[in-house]
């Protein structure tokens, strides 16, 4: 079997799907995307593909890896990681069609029979937020997410961190104690406003603060994990096992939050799953994506251990209604219950791609970029 040729779809909200096809007719799909930088992902993939991965025998993904990797002088950051996400996960997806069995299975076969998922709960009042928390657990959701709202000024008002913790408060009140409820800073907040709003969420039991500082900041993990009792999490924004290597060695954090698009793929994250283990550190992976990366993301989860949580944005509560999964033959395949999606027995990734709806909405224009903030003084905020 040789891979003979591909093609690149970007698609709303802000997706990019490979399809890469063989000689034999099996075909996979990968998710290779950093939000904001379609275009240049785009390119790399291309790049990639033509320079290492045409003609070549596609049952071979650790090779590929190692190949797509290695065969580069300057290697990692998000763009080629992403890029190589994805072509990972298509090969891992040829694999499992060509074998007739889930990616799972040929992982080490499932140690889950579902995965808890979380919903994302968004609003800038604890009014809102409130009341989405009531729609979602009526939608039975057990486990919940927000981000911390707004941008925040690197000294920070008390009424500032007050308006946080008021808006998890009205959440917890909501969801209940038998619920996991996580709160990502999305690395906005300054390290001293990081340590004095952790202090003061503690009461409300969060299962974990995501980002609690920037990616750049991996240093200072250690010493804040030590001054609080949430559990710390960090993740989205690394791009290989060797970026985590520190965070784990030094016990900085609790959970780790890769993201299957950005971290190398099915092959990457499964290792890093595994070391992650050796270090008594939980696995919730990063993914406000499509359907494609979700599916290649539970393969992983289904076949580690200590991945616990699961994020989606894809409203599997509801498949039906959910436009994000028109882009599957069969939306119902994400099975949820209870708060859980039950495990994909379908070969290789699970899910079958409408190819037709998939080059129909790829005739739109499709470039997202991330918001620019302010602070009121007019200099750059976090996003």
């Amino acid at each position: 079997m040789e891979v003979v040729d591909y093609e690149l779809f970007a698609v709303p909200p802000r997706w990019l799907l490979l399809k890469l096809e063989t000689d034999e007719g099996i075909v996979g799909w990968g998710e290779p995307i950093v939000q904001g930088r379609l275009e240049t992902v785009r390119t790399a993939v291309s790049s990639l593909i033509e320079e290492h991965l045409l003609t070549e025998n596609p049952l071979r993904p650790e090779y590929h890896w190692r190949k797509l990797y290695q065969s580069a002088y300057f290697r990692g950051g998000p763009v080629l990681m992403s890029a190589l996400s994805g072509i990972d996960q298509a090969l891992w997806d040829i694999n499992g069609r060509y074998h007739d069995v889930p990616v799972h299975q040929l992982l080490g076969g499932h140690v889950r029979d579902r995965m808890l998922v979380h919903k994302y709960l968004s609003g800038e009042s604890a009014e809102k937020l409130a009341k989405e928390a009531i729609q979602a657990r009526e939608q039975g959701y057990r486990a919940f997410k927000t981000n911390l709202p707004g941008e925040v000024n690197p000294l920070a008002t008390p009424d500032r961190l007050a308006w946080v913790t008021n808006q998890i408060s009205a959440i917890r009140d909501i969801v209940g104690d038998d619920a996991l409820l996580g709160l990502d800073f999305h690395g906005r907040i300054s390290k001293p406003m990081a340590r004095a709003l952790l202090k003061q969420l503690e009461p409300y039991n969060l299962a974990f603060v995501d980002q609690p500082l920037l990616p750049e900041h991996t240093e200072m993990f250690k010493s804040l994990s030590g001054q609080t009792t949430i559990p710390l999490a960090t993740g989205e924004r690394l791009y290989s096992r060797y970026d985590f290597k520190e965070l784990l060695v030094n016990d900085a954090v609790s959970i780790i939050q890769p993201d299957v698009s950005h971290v190398g793929g099915i092959t990457e994250m499964r290792k890093l799953a595994s070391m992650a283990e050796a270090f008594d550190v939980a696995v919730v992976p990063h993914c406000p994506l499509g359907p494609v990366a979700l599916a290649a993301s539970l393969q992983v989860g289904f076949c580690s251990q200590n991945v616990v949580l699961h994020e989606q944005d894809l409203d599997v509560h509801d498949p039906d209604s959910s436009q994000w999964l028109r882009y599957l033959r069969d939306p119902d395949v994400f099975e949820f219950e209870n708060g859980y999606i039950e495990r994909m027995t379908g070969p290789g990734l699970g899910i079958d791609v409408d190819e037709d709806f998939v080059r129909e909405k790829a005739r739109s224009r499709v470039n997202w970029y991330s918001p620019i903030w302010h602070h009121e003084d007019g200099s750059l905020a976090e996003w």
